[in-house]
């Protein structure tokens, strides 16, 4: 059973980024909530998952979400993790659009993030803490993508083959065969699909699987373990893509969460 845990109970922040340490237990959540401010939850241990009406994202190590004001969010660890969450006024205007990113932490950034967690709630803004918020602020909005986010379809029918995949990643049917056991044409399906999601049916279903192997990792999974219970058959194929993705190998994500540390670049999309 997960452990369930509160998110604040916050209706206006003390100051214009108002910081939030946590030590998360393994099987953690924070049921579906939204706030009035922005979020952005920093994974210095292990991986988080944020889960929007609209696709999930997973931070690993030396990565965080941000999640814009007002939309609904869970939060869940599998395992034990280290948490600081910035919740930032909705007039700071830091990520356009407005919606939900995995970003890349660049050393400086979780430098700034460490030191304003550990800030006290009333700092003075108009003192040597305020001109940290605000460089803070400045390297926020400069922080790349990462490839970590699963969109969703919000059409019924593909939610469903999404949910299906999502349950079996192993599936090796090819999309023809999906899309026909959908009543409809591969054409179709695609054309639908990236219309949706704004990516391929290939390409998020590429995504869907390396997001299903860095849980089984997390999880302490081997990396053929990993790699074939997220539908990859063989290693190698497996170890490739994963390179190709998150710029390092699945057992060097490994030693990175053991270091606490996570992958050290994730500038490419999968």
């Amino acid at each position: 059973m997960p452990q369930e845990r509160q998110p604040p109970q916050l209706e206006i922040l003390p100051r214009t980024v108002y910081a939030r340490s946590e030590s998360l237990p393994a099987g953690s959540l924070a049921r579906a909530h939204s706030h009035g401010f922005g979020q952005l939850s920093f994974a210095g241990e292990g991986v988080l998952t944020v889960t929007t009406p609209t696709g999930s994202h997973v931070a690993p190590p030396q990565r965080a979400v941000w999640l814009p004001p007002g939309l609904l969010h869970e939060v869940a660890t599998s395992q034990p993790a280290e948490m600081r969450s910035l919740y930032i006024r909705a007039d700071q205007g830091i990520f356009c659009p407005p919606r939900c990113l995995v970003l890349t932490v660049s050393p400086l950034a979780r430098e700034l993030i460490l030191a304003a967690a550990a800030l006290p709630p009333d700092y003075d803004e108009g003192g040597p803490a305020g001109r940290l918020i605000a460089v803070l602020l400045d390297q926020l909005a400069t922080l790349p993508e990462a490839g970590f986010s699963l969109p969703w379809p919000a059409e019924p029918q593909l939610a469903a083959i999404c949910r299906a995949l999502a349950d079996a990643p192993d599936d090796a049917r090819p999309m023809e065969t999906i899309a026909k056991n959908a009543g409809m044409t591969g054409r179709t399906l695609g054309r639908r699909f990236a219309a949706e999601t704004g990516l391929s049916f290939g390409k998020w279903r590429r995504r869907q699987r390396l997001l299903a192997a860095l849980a089984h990792l997390e999880a302490g999974a081997s990396v053929t373990a990993a790699g074939l219970e997220s539908g990859y058959e063989s290693v190698s194929a497996f170890v490739a893509a994963f390179r190709e993705a998150f710029g390092t190998t699945p057992g060097g994500f490994i030693r990175g969460l053991r270091a606490g540390c996570g992958a050290t670049s994730c500038g490419k999309t999968p």
